[in-house]
């Protein structure tokens, strides 16, 4: 009986581990700017729009390609200095005490181009891990996205924010992009 307990024991033991083993166990693309590695999951693929506009594509994505807030794309943002530097509401910087938001007007939805999109008000906001010695001012914003023809809410998200101000990195998620957090908390500096 003993022997049989410890059988048993040992195979729930062996599939704790085999359930619990980090992303950073499976095959990973590294994804690099500014001094930071990022480990991404390989079916992630990355789309560099222009040098401080990085698109990483966690699942169904039309226009893989397309400029910040086309809709219906699976997604977030790794952002430098330059899309920094106009990301705020009126293309003003993004400082953290805001949303990013680079527009002068009322954008896409991301689940659906014909809903507009609002900000509500900050959900949370905090300091997150990203890598060893590094700290992000971390948002959390709540939008609202309404029809632009009938009106009427259709549907909410939350936008995360990761912000390094002392590396220039902003790191944009409008998906609650699954495993996003754990990748970053993994994160390699040179």
């Amino acid at each position: 009986m003993f022997k049989r307990r410890l059988a048993v024991a040992g195979v729930a033991a062996a599939t704790l581990v085999s359930l619990s083993l980090p992303a950073a166990a499976a095959p990973a693309q590294p994804l690099k700017l500014r001094g930071m590695t990022l480990h991404l999951p390989s079916k992630w693929k990355v789309y560099r729009v222009s040098p401080d506009w990085t698109r990483v594509v966690t699942g169904k994505c039309a226009h893989p390609k397309g400029g910040y807030g086309t809709p219906g794309c699976d997604s977030f943002w790794v952002l430098g200095p330059k899309a920094i530097k106009q990301g705020q509401e009126i293309f003003n910087p993004y400082t953290g005490s805001n949303p990013f938001y680079p527009a002068t007007d009322v954008q896409q939805c991301p689940a659906n181009g014909k809903w507009g999109q609002s900000v509500d008000k900050i959900k949370f906001k905090g300091l997150r891990q990203v890598g060893p010695g590094h700290k992000a001012a971390y948002r959390e914003w709540k939008f609202t996205c309404a029809s632009y023809s009938a009106g009427g809410v259709k549907s909410r998200y939350i936008q995360r924010e990761w912000f390094l101000p002392k590396t220039r990195i902003l790191v944009v998620d409008q998906w609650n992009t699954p495993g996003l957090s754990d990748v970053l908390k993994r994160a390699d500096w040179s």
